[in-house]
């Protein structure tokens, strides 16, 4: 496993609680749309043994060409050991990242796509927009449906800045309406679902989509393999 170490190149608040860290982008890392990244501080690697309080999995809020890996995330005011470490963080101080993977990436199946997010969740889905906008080869359309109790408007040029019939954008405070939503959606039954956010929300999407008649393989989720199958056997229960 190969660590990079690479310096903060930006800082951007995308509301007073969600910030966006726009990483340099170390020679030869490449990544695809939907991808998540391990980033770790310094020191989490002193010791004989990794210090797992000072890493996290987070996901990839650019696209390779915007050439800088970016992490968006919440910073609320009570914060973690590893979140007051982010927080306290300035342009040009360094950080490290690792193992590249993604679960997300578009499905190019003639389908139309419903990306479901809750939180800062809607970051995971910014670079499957883009990546859309820039080739929409085998996919018919998307609808994006987020759901967010803080009156979040996160990506509002990626996500409504956009002038196109087959890009359609929806954001609810309330789950009563969220769910409504999910349901009309899932009325087609040929439609691919991308679901981004707690365990919770995860598991309650899963369950609501299996009812309603989605196949499981339609559903997609940013976990391995066998992660994926344990949500899905643990929302049929």
């Amino acid at each position: 496993m190969e660590i990079y170490w690479t310096k903060i190149k930006e800082i951007i608040e995308e509301t007073p609680e969600i910030r966006t860290y726009h990483l340099e982008c170390p020679v030869g890392v490449t990544w695809e749309e939907g991808a998540h990244i391990h980033l770790a501080l310094e020191g989490f690697n002193a010791g004989d043994k990794p210090n797992r309080a000072l890493v996290r999995h987070m996901s990839i809020s650019t696209v390779q060409k915007e050439t800088t890996i970016g992490i968006t995330t919440r910073l609320k005011e009570e914060r973690s050991e590893f979140k007051t470490i982010l927080g306290n963080l300035a342009i040009g101080d360094q950080v490290a990242v690792f193992k590249i993977k993604s679960n997300l990436a578009l499905r190019r199946e003639n389908r139309n796509v419903y990306l479901l997010s809750s939180g800062v969740g809607l970051a995971s889905f910014r670079p499957l927009v883009l990546q859309y906008l820039a080739d929409n080869k085998e996919i018919n359309k998307i609808h994006s449906l987020h759901i967010s109790d803080k009156n979040d408007r996160l990506f509002e040029s990626v996500f409504n800045g956009q002038s196109t019939p087959t890009l359609t954008s929806e954001v609810v405070n309330q789950r009563s309406d969220y769910y409504d939503s999910v349901q009309s959606l899932a009325v087609d039954k040929e439609g691919l679902f991308y679901l981004v956010g707690s365990d919770e929300f995860l598991t309650q999407n899963i369950s609501l989509l299996l009812e309603a008649g989605i196949p499981a393989g339609q559903i997609v989720i940013d976990k391995h393999e066998n992660k994926r199958a344990l949500f899905l056997s643990e929302a049929t229960v």
